[in-house]
């Protein structure tokens, strides 16, 4: 189990699986008053079917009720801590997200598709990753409110955003200067430099390097992958189109892995000299 105190958490399952069952009623009573599209309200309930054929809906609404219940056991227990630090927390937590994903994959596939199973992965994920950052934030803040009242020097900056600032002018200065400068120059027929060398090129490679540097020095700085990529997005819409909308991506990417490298020989660095 993800938790040491199984007791605490069976009750958060219980509670967790009753109210996602709640909200199937919900959701059923909703998509039977999609009626609003047309002349009047239907106030009757129309449950998912999981896109079982007509003599087995009964069994695809009852499967549906099912995957609502469990995500609703795995969102109840989500309210306890999985760990106090450590390997063990990173473990429970990957653990805990594959769980999830594999319910409302499942669920979104059997109704929707393959479409609908990846939105729902996609809105998971992001309302997973809004729910974790909150949490780290108000770590941060009462970590900073001992040291304060502790009269010990600040830690770091929240999400490292004040050590990545030295690194966002190059960033600026690759995602935005450069391909500039590179339209400049290009030749208008077959613009080679801005289209092929920058973003399959020069674009992973110099937010790469300069991921791992900002993590060999700082530590994991996730602002700064973000920023990259915000800034390649905005030039897109500058100074190409969106079919160039692939560049945020693997600014993204680029960055974000070349940031966990730095990160990984930061730590290895510390072992060798604290072993």
């Amino acid at each position: 189990m993800l938790f040491d105190d199984k007791k605490q958490a069976l009750c958060r399952i219980a509670v967790g699986a009753v109210a996602g069952v709640a909200i199937h009623v919900l959701l059923g009573y909703v998509l039977g008053t999609l009626g609003f599209l047309g002349d009047r309200l239907a106030a009757v309930f129309s449950s998912p079917t999981c896109s079982f054929p007509p003599p087995f809906e009964d069994c695809g609404i009852l499967l549906s009720y099912l995957l609502f219940g469990v995500l609703g056991a795995e969102i109840g227990v989500s309210t306890l801590p999985f760990a106090d630090h450590g390997r063990t927390l990173v473990l429970r937590t990957l653990a805990h997200f594959a769980l999830m994903a594999a319910t409302v994959a499942l669920w979104g596939g059997l109704n929707f598709g393959g479409a609908g199973a990846a939105f729902c992965l996609i809105l998971l994920a992001f309302i997973y990753v809004l729910v974790w950052l909150g949490r780290w934030v108000g770590w941060y803040v009462e970590v900073a409110a001992i040291r304060a009242k502790l009269g010990l020097a600040p830690g770091p900056s929240l999400l490292h955003w004040r050590e990545s600032l030295p690194y966002l002018v190059f960033a600026l200065g690759l995602c935005l200067g450069l391909p500039a400068l590179l339209r400049l120059v290009d030749p208008q027929d077959v613009p080679v430099l801005s289209g092929v060398y920058f973003p399959f090129l020069l674009l992973p490679i110099g937010t790469f390097c300069s991921g791992v540097s900002l993590g060999h020095r700082h530590g994991f700085s996730p602002l700064y992958p973000a920023a990259c990529a915000l800034l390649s997005v905005a030039a897109v819409f500058l100074l190409f189109n969106g079919s160039a909308l692939f560049h945020g991506g693997i600014s993204l990417m680029c960055a974000l892995m070349g940031n966990g490298v730095g990160t990984l020989l930061k730590k290895r660095a510390t072992r060798e000299k604290n072993p």
